[in-house]
C-alpha cells in the first residue's frame, strides 16, 4: 500500500495577465482549436474512405 497523505485544503492560485497576453493567449487557443476541427474531419474522411491513418 501507498502512503496515505492528509488532505490539505485547496489553494487559490492569482495571476496578473496583460491584455495583450490575455488577446494572444487566445488567439492561440482559436488557432488550436481551428487545428483540432481540421484534424478531426480529416480523421473522419479518412474513416469513411476504409483508409488506415496513423498519427
Amino acid at each position: 500500500m501507498g502512503t496515505l497523505m492528509p488532505a490539505t485544503p485547496t489553494q487559490t492560485l492569482y495571476v496578473s495577465v496583460r491584455r495583450d497576453e490575455l488577446r494572444k493567449l487566445k488567439d492561440e487557443r482559436d488557432q488550436l482549436r481551428l487545428q483540432v476541427a481540421q484534424l478531426h474531419t480529416l480523421l473522419e474522411q479518412a474513416r469513411i474512405d476504409g483508409k488506415s491513418v496513423s498519427i
